[in-house]
């Protein structure tokens, strides 16, 4: 006899998270997030605009990241399927916004390349590297999220 019952989505709490696809995204996002924003308040700010929003866009998504590890690490989901509604939605504007900050810290870091100090801008090419790394950590994370999100 055939079983009806669907298989329901599970969200992990406590160290279930090191463990667990894809929460365990959520250290590296942490680490590459926050050498992105290390590395672009090392360097010479020249065109203030489009650095300032990359800078919005690192501390936002560390601090909201860290936040939601917190929530998740202590339970404070309840298993909802609500929360999982919320990480697949707040991993894809992660992504989108990383994105953004991504080209326009590439397009400034090239346009740049003869006007600052070469160390300034080995700095912002690594900025640059590890924006995009971000970029697809969160990407990664949205549609593992949203998979997750189908099984409620």
């Amino acid at each position: 006899m055939a079983s009806n019952t669907a298989t329901v989505g599970n969200l992990p709490s406590g160290v279930g998270i090191c463990t667990t696809i894809p929460d365990i995204l959520y250290i590296p996002e942490l680490i590459f997030g926050g050498l992105v924003w290390i590395l672009v308040a090392c360097t010479l700010v020249v065109p203030a605009n489009p650095q300032g929003w990359v800078m919005f866009v690192s501390v936002f998504c560390f601090v909201m990241t860290f936040i939601w590890l917190l929530v998740f690490a202590c339970g404070g989901h309840h298993n909802s399927g609500k929360w999982a509604a919320a990480d697949f939605a707040y991993h894809g504007l992660a992504a989108f916004f990383y994105l953004s900050a991504s080209v326009a810290l590439a397009k400034v870091t090239l346009d740049m390349k003869d006007e600052i100090p070469f160390q300034n801008y080995q700095l912002d090419i690594s900025a640059v590297v590890f924006s995009y790394v971000a970029t697809f950590l969160y990407f990664i994370h949205t549609i593992l999220s949203a998979i997750r999100w189908k099984s409620f």
